[in-house]
């Protein structure tokens, strides 16, 4: 089972200077991944206990759009074990103007992270 959601990550979203993202917004997308599956597979939100690896891999700036994307891979009794992935797929180019972007034919891979979810039995509905 998978979940994928695409978001430009905003001016708000940028923490350094250069409009550099913080990578803790990539572990934010994650964890809206991991509620849709849990929402999928349980019929509930679940909680996200940790992250068991985590590599940031290509630098996000105000402007990208950024796809994230998660799968479960193991389940448990009461545990979910996930993978995820963060690609950068539009891009803009102020180079050219203000609003012009790019498309990218080859996604940028930005993140990738494992980690384990939980969703206690008496609220598991599936």
């Amino acid at each position: 089972m998978k979940s994928l959601i695409r978001m430009r990550m905003s001016a708000h979203d940028a923490h350094y200077g250069g409009e550099l993202v913080d990578g803790a917004r990539m572990l934010g997308l994650f964890g809206d991944v991991a509620t849709e599956l849990l929402i999928k597979h349980d019929g509930d939100e679940g909680l996200f206990c940790a992250y068991d690896k985590v590599e940031f891999l290509a630098p996000v700036f105000a402007g990208d759009y950024i796809e994230a994307e998660g799968e479960i891979v193991s389940v448990g009794n009461s545990s979910r074990k996930m993978m995820f992935e963060a690609r950068k797929v539009i891009v803009p180019r102020k180079d050219i103007n203000e609003s012009a972007c790019d498309f990218l034919e080859e996604p940028i891979v930005v993140c990738r992270a494992s980690g384990t979810c939980v969703v206690p039995k008496d609220k598991q509905r599936k």
